[in-house]
């Protein structure tokens, strides 16, 4: 395949990049596009992974049927058997007519199951028998109906992580990733950083109608060597708000810094999506919470530690000095000092078993203020499925 091959398709799609990774990626959906293998597309959150299934499918046999993306972390863990494959009038108190699932109207199209690590365990098993005999049955019905759909599934999980959590089913994986395509984070491609901040400044420029912000070099740098959470979401972001809030359209790294996360809630929500040792990025929100309180506990430790050694220092006696007695009193028996204060700030931090969910509950107060009520961007932002934010949206009344 040639590279004139990849442009192309980069340009159909509107994917802007030159990273050789972004560019083998691509060259191995238009290689896969012309089986009917599954494919399974992982990277992280906001890199682009929702362009490589409608590649799949346009350049598949497929491509006159249906096409459907299904965000199933989005779906309400009670609907999802219906959504995905329809149920019969009656099957369940709602169910006031019987309706038909994605496997059965994408019959000889595709279906793109994003998110497809949030889902439970029996509906696993349901998938599981589709991908393998074509056959599934509707809630409320014992008949079996046939159907021929290729599914493209996409995940930002590690899915042996998940795997050995016993969150995902191994087998379903395995049927899943035929063939497996991993789409590079943004800090990844360096050199395509600039590119795309232009492209969504243009963009921005003509929906506005203003003049397109430009960077200058130091800005530019700047742009290269931010970490880039969020990924090429977070990056349209920043150049959606440069582009509306900046008078000065020439814009300076003092400038732009303004744009980058950098203020305490920001740390708290890299923190927690970042905080995951290398080899076990599947903790679940809770999980995450409950080592970023362990790492403070150590830390506090290490302080107490140091405080005390200073305190020592401070108030040890000579040997030839006398020895006083005193009656014990409410009232400390060394002057106040900064750094006694600090430590006696460090004692009063207490491992409450409340907590732990009012940090949660906190982060996620903040986190929907900050994303302006946008749950989806929220989810994103503090490394949530969308399905668990409104259910703790719900728990914590937000």
């Amino acid at each position: 395949m040639t590279q004139l091959d990849i442009q192309t398709v980069k340009q159909r799609f509107g994917i802007i990049g030159t990273n050789p990774q972004l560019n083998s990626a691509v060259e191995v959906a238009l290689q896969v596009a012309k089986t009917d293998l599954s494919v399974l597309v992982t990277g992280e959150s906001g890199a682009g992974k929702e362009f490589f299934p409608q590649i799949i499918h346009a350049y598949s046999a497929r491509k006159h049927g249906p096409y459907f993306a299904i965000n199933c972390g989005a779906i309400p863990e009670g609907t999802i058997d219906s959504e995905l494959f329809g149920h019969e009038k009656g099957a369940y108190t709602d169910a006031k007519s019987e309706r038909k699932g994605y496997f059965e109207i994408a019959d000889g199209g595709t279906l793109f199951l994003d998110e497809v690590g949030e889902l439970p365990l029996p509906p696993q098993v349901r998938l599981l028998r589709v991908l393998e005999t074509g056959e599934f049955i509707r809630m409320g019905s014992s008949r079996v109906q046939k159907t021929s759909v290729r599914v493209v599934a996409a995940t930002n999980l590690d899915m042996r992580q998940a795997i050995n959590s016993g969150r995902f089913r191994a087998d379903l994986y395995y049927r899943l990733s035929a063939v497996e395509i991993r789409v590079p984070a943004l800090r990844e491609r360096k050199e395509d950083i600039p590119l795309l901040f232009r492209k969504f400044a243009l963009d921005f420029s003509d929906k506005y109608r203003m003049p397109p912000v430009r960077l200058n070099a130091e800005a530019t740098a700047l742009l290269r060597d931010y970490y880039w959470y969020g990924n090429v979401r977070q990056l349209k972001n920043v150049a959606e708000r440069v582009s509306i809030i900046e008078t000065n359209h020439d814009i300076s790294a003092e400038t732009l810094r303004k744009y980058l996360p950098d203020n305490e809630m920001e740390k708290g929500l890299q923190l927690v999506g970042a905080g995951q040792p290398a080899g076990d990025p599947y903790l679940n929100e809770r999980e995450l919470l409950y080592k970023v309180l362990f790492d403070m506990k150590r830390d506090i430790a290490e302080l107490k530690q140091q405080m005390a050694a200073q305190h020592a220092q401070r108030v040890s006696v000579p040997q030839s000095a006398p020895i006083v007695h005193t009656v014990a009193s409410s009232a400390p028996l060394v002057q106040s000092t900064p750094e006694h204060e600090s430590f006696q700030a460090v004692e009063e931090v207490k491992d409450e078993p409340g907590s732990i969910a009012e940090m949660e509950k906190e982060t996620i107060r903040r986190a929907l203020q900050h994303y302006k009520g946008n749950r989806k961007a929220t989810a994103d932002g503090i490394g949530m499925s969308e399905r668990t934010l409104y259910r703790k949206i719900k728990e914590y009344g937000l």
